[in-house]
């Protein structure tokens, strides 16, 4: 690699999950050569190269998880494994003749703005310095595992595992196990683990609403036809993005309009659970959507096995060999897994991100993130991040969002080139007014009054700096176009 093009560059790109490979694919489309993409994994792929665990798969329809100006004819199944989302992503990269713009296995860990040289100073683990005109953190909202804060935690003898980190040589059979948490990693990894286990004890603090997970294969036949007829399927993802976006009224303004899928919920649990006293105990007591709703079709049969109990109850502590809950029964255990989600109102860790004045972006989102648009932050000039705060949805694909970001991130390079500008940051009045017209909102949405303690919600403050309250096509509006007018500006030095 030249040198010199490595340590000085127009544009930095820390990830190379979908934001950072769709943010490198929108720059060498636009003729701009000069940007690097750091990962400090050793592929792409992002959080479909970390999770592991057995079977991860997307809960999202394939046709939609994937870029419109890349559709993938080969998806395999409706929704598509771990495995097939992160050989899309690596197709693409070569397909884009990427790989010798993408540094695998170089972890940045500090980002520093230097107002003199108005260029971002990027070292990595090794201790090498680039500069960078233009900063992109696509670091995802959910790349930053969360474990619990239960005393004895650290003094287990036995095996301890977060589904983020999965050891790919982890053997469970005939071994005592415990999973804590039954979240969207849990409910696709539990089927799996009750096959192997002499015992399973679940933890389970409250219930979720799970309906059906309509997967299937699709056949060589239906992919062929793809190939060949690109329109037909994309006319299977437009249908699947209008049913998703139906969803919306029903979480953003009344619940009621939720009857069908509270229904059909009811319908699967009673149906899958054996006992009528545990399934009315698996029934969420707060609105549907309040959490994320979770698709699975083999978890609540596992309920069902005799060697397999659910425990309803908190934890006191972790013993050595055992878990004691908070009525005081100790279960002997030989390895725990942790399915405890992650820091999504933390994304971004102490020391990474320095803006103006030695601003640390994590010390500035102690209270919960907050940017403008999800993409630009004051006091951080020359800034774009991709899946920022409220960018997340509960009701659609996420890669919509990210496409909306990169043709706002292409916008913005853009006007700074027309004005020859080497300085913009969006103004701290424009940023107040976006997130006040997210709190308004939010205010009556299931997200935050769905009587519910979520991940989507800040867990000091309860602001909800996660979800988008409204639908894609309103978010894709209000990128369509950089407002120059919200940012401020400064030419060359």
């Amino acid at each position: 690699m030249n040198q010199q093009r490595r340590d000085e560059l127009d544009v930095a790109i820390i990830g190379a999950g979908f934001s950072g490979v769709g943010a490198a694919i929108l720059l060498g489309r636009r003729g701009r050569e000069n940007f690097r993409v750091f990962d400090k994994c050793g592929g792409v792929g992002g959080t479909w190269w970390v999770n592991r665990y057995p079977g991860c798969a997307c809960d999202v329809p394939s046709h939609l998880y994937s870029f419109s100006f890349a559709p993938n004819p080969d998806w395999t199944r409706r929704f598509a494994p771990r495995v097939e989302i992160q050989a899309y992503l690596e197709n693409l990269v070569r397909q884009h003749r990427l790989e010798s713009r993408i540094e695998l296995g170089t972890e940045i860990v500090r980002a520093n703005w230097n107002e003199q040289e108005r260029r971002w100073h990027l070292s990595d683990a090794t201790g090498r310095v680039c500069r960078a005109r233009i900063l992109v953190p696509a670091l995802g909202g959910l790349s930053r595992p969360h474990w619990p804060d239960i005393p004895g935690l650290g003094g287990f003898a036995g095996k301890v595992v977060h589904t983020q980190q999965w050891p790919e040589d982890l053997d469970l059979t005939h071994r005592r196990v415990a999973v804590i948490g039954t979240g969207a990693s849990a409910v696709q990894l539990i089927p799996h683990v009750a096959r192997q286990a002499k015992q399973l004890d679940i933890y389970q603090r409250t219930p979720n609403w799970i309906i059906p997970r309509p997967d299937r294969a699709i056949g060589p036949r239906r992919r062929a036809l793809y190939r060949r007829l690109p329109w037909l399927q994309k006319l299977v993802r437009f249908g699947v993005w209008a049913i998703s976006e139906t969803r919306v009224p029903a979480f953003l303004w009344s619940n009621r309009l939720a009857a069908g899928h509270r229904l059909l919920a009811d319908w699967h649990r009673r149906r899958q659970i054996d006992d009528p006293e545990l399934a009315r105990a698996m029934r969420p007591d707060y609105d549907i959507g309040c959490k994320r709703v979770l698709l699975a079709s083999d978890f609540y049969p596992v309920l069902n096995q005799d060697h397999v109990e659910l425990i309803n109850r908190g934890i006191s502590r972790i013993e050595s060999d055992a878990i004691v809950d908070s009525d005081g029964r100790r279960r002997v255990i030989d390895a725990l897994i942790l399915a405890t989600g992650f820091k999504a109102t933390a994304p971004v860790p102490e020391g990474l991100i320095i803006g103006c004045n030695g601003q640390d972006l994590a010390a500035d989102w102690q209270a919960g993130p907050e940017a403008y648009k999800g993409t630009t932050v004051s006091g951080f000039p020359n800034l774009f991040m991709l899946l920022g705060p409220n960018t997340a949805l509960g009701h659609n694909s996420v890669i919509m969002m990210i496409e909306s970001q990169l043709r706002y991130l292409g916008a913005a390079l853009d006007e700074m080139d027309r004005h020859r500008s080497d300085r913009i940051e969006v103004k701290a009045s424009a940023q107040a007014a976006w997130n006040a017209m997210l709190e308004r909102r939010l205010a009556g949405s299931v997200w935050n009054a769905g009587g519910c303690s979520s991940w989507y919600l800040h867990p000091v403050t309860r602001r909800n700096a996660t979800i988008w309250p409204g639908f894609t096509l309103g978010f894709r509006k209000r990128l369509a176009r950089f407002d120059a007018e919200a940012y401020e500006q400064q030419g060359p030095l």
